[in-house]
């Protein structure tokens, strides 16, 4: 798989403020990737620097082979960029705005581009309407339309779902990946909302005052996690023997009740799960299935973060 962003020992820096600090990316063509981290991490930064609209105090990159600071003309041609806040001419219909962007990139059969566009988010029956007339959802669903006025190979959203109700979240949220499959478009998403990067990308690099401290799918960030595991256990018959010989094994932790019959789940050292089910068999307790259970992006980057601060 060819590599559509790319980025060795990058770095920013402001006189003594470290902004963005050795940050290593590999990101495939056609993965949505994820930036997750607070605001202040240095996410949008990064995305300045790939757009060659800062230019980077060490390191290098390329996106789509090309590095920004030689060729940004080709690269902002070929990438599809919807900011935080979203800045249109209010005086404009949403039709009009998109068609100024398109005239601006020289995109051939522009009409009938937007025609599509506006029904794809879902702006067909507004795109005559006033843009200074739509609410902050509409805003952010016409600036995935302009995003995808040039046909870009490369879509990069910051916080695309900022002061948005949670339906429309929902409904970005959609957009993102349907248009991101159906147009075989590479993503990366920057945001601090941890639920909605969870729900989008294949792959989440977190983001910690300038360093990415981990980087992997989310089940992959999960099991790459010291020190307990949530495990789900099932018994087949006699749950409060099995459960009072599972309390005593050295390796649990707390043990709650399951969600399933007959089900408990326990805090198990990392490491400890083939010997924990060992030593429940050796007692005569008979298990119908064991399962662990991941964390989810919450857990995970909460760790991270603490871990980070603890250093700092």
């Amino acid at each position: 798989m060819s590599t559509a962003i790319y980025t060795s020992k990058l770095t920013k820096q402001y006189g003594d403020l470290v902004v963005v600090d050795g940050l290593d990316l590999d990101i495939a063509t056609g993965e949505i990737f994820g930036l997750l981290g607070p605001n202040g991490a240095g996410k949008t930064t990064t995305i300045l620097m790939l757009l060659g609209l800062t230019d980077p105090s060490a390191g290098s990159m390329e996106v789509l082979g090309m590095d920004p600071r030689r060729n940004p003309l080709e690269v902002k041609r070929r990438v599809g960029y919807l900011p935080d806040a979203v800045g249109f001419y209010d005086d404009l219909s949403g039709r009009q705005n998109l068609r100024f962007t398109a005239r601006l990139n020289h995109v051939p059969d522009a009409d009938r581009r937007i025609d599509e566009l506006l029904e794809e988010v879902g702006l067909a029956a507004a795109g005559d309407q006033r843009t200074g007339e739509y609410s902050r959802g509409m805003k952010q669903r016409l600036g995935l339309a302009d995003a995808l006025v040039k046909d870009p190979s490369i879509l990069i959203l910051d916080e695309p779902t900022t002061a948005i109700d949670p339906e429309g979240v929902a409904e970005i949220l959609d957009m993102i990946r349907s248009l991101a499959r159906e147009r075989d478009v590479t993503v990366l998403l920057s945001s601090h909302l941890l639920n909605q990067v969870q729900a989008v990308c294949d792959r989440v690099a977190v983001f910690v005052a300038g360093s990415v401290v981990a980087q992997g799918t989310p089940h992959e960030l999960a099991a790459q996690q010291e020190g307990n595991v949530r495990v789900e256990f099932r018994f087949a018959e006699g749950t409060d023997s099995a459960l009072d010989r599972l309390e005593r094994i050295a390796s649990v932790g707390d043990v709650v009740e399951g969600t399933a019959p007959d089900s408990w789940v326990a805090l198990v050292e990392m490491g400890a799960i083939p010997d924990t089910v060992n030593e429940l068999v050796e007692a005569g307790v008979k298990l119908t299935g064991v399962r662990r259970l991941d964390e989810d992006l919450d857990a995970v980057y909460r760790r991270y973060f603490e871990k980070r601060e603890a250093v700092v």
